[in-house]
């Protein structure tokens, strides 16, 4: 399939999953956005990803941006578009873990969870379906885990926040 003249986003994109997805986007032939938390990444490898990105004949713009953050994702979704002139693909992967007993979590570690995992979702499928519904096109996908369907012991937060994302889907 090809991806020739679509614009993607990727948040969580800097690593994992979430590279090789920004890869898989532009090796298909779409020009990609990706967000990252910059204390969790060095800038070499940021870098380093948007080379190998334009590499492939795309366009590449990393954006370091906290998922959680409501303004952020104001701030990423005009940036992207005013750059590159639109958006079509929205990937919601930006995740983190806290795990813990829920009997030992303090709230921050419950939160955190959250906010980045569901609250992020919900961040930028709010900023981009005005855009998707003037076009009247446009794909959500949203990753989730295993653990969003069955639980795991200690992962009370994140099975919470992935069920959550299941459901936005």
């Amino acid at each position: 399939m090809t991806l020739s003249g679509n614009i993607a986003l990727v948040t969580g994109g800097s690593l994992g999953i979430g590279r090789a997805t920004v890869m898989a986007l532009a090796n298909r032939g779409a020009d990609v956005a990706f967000t990252y938390l910059g204390y969790r990444r060095e800038k070499s490898e940021v870098s380093d990803l948007v080379s190998a990105v334009e590499k492939t004949g795309r366009r590449c713009l990393a954006v370091e941006s906290d998922v959680s953050a409501f303004g952020e994702a104001q701030n990423v979704v005009s940036t992207l578009t005013a750059e590159f002139g639109g958006l079509h693909i929205l990937v919601n992967n930006a995740g983190i873990t806290r795990d813990g007993v829920v009997w030992k979590m303090d709230e921050e570690q419950w939160d955190a969870v959250i906010d980045t995992n569901l609250k992020g979702c919900f961040n930028y499928i709010r900023e981009v379906s005005p855009i998707f519904r003037e076009q009247k096109r446009g794909k959500i996908v949203n990753i989730s885990s295993i653990n969003g369907m069955r639980g795991k012991f200690g992962q009370a937060n994140y099975s919470a926040s992935k069920a959550g994302v299941i459901g936005l889907t």
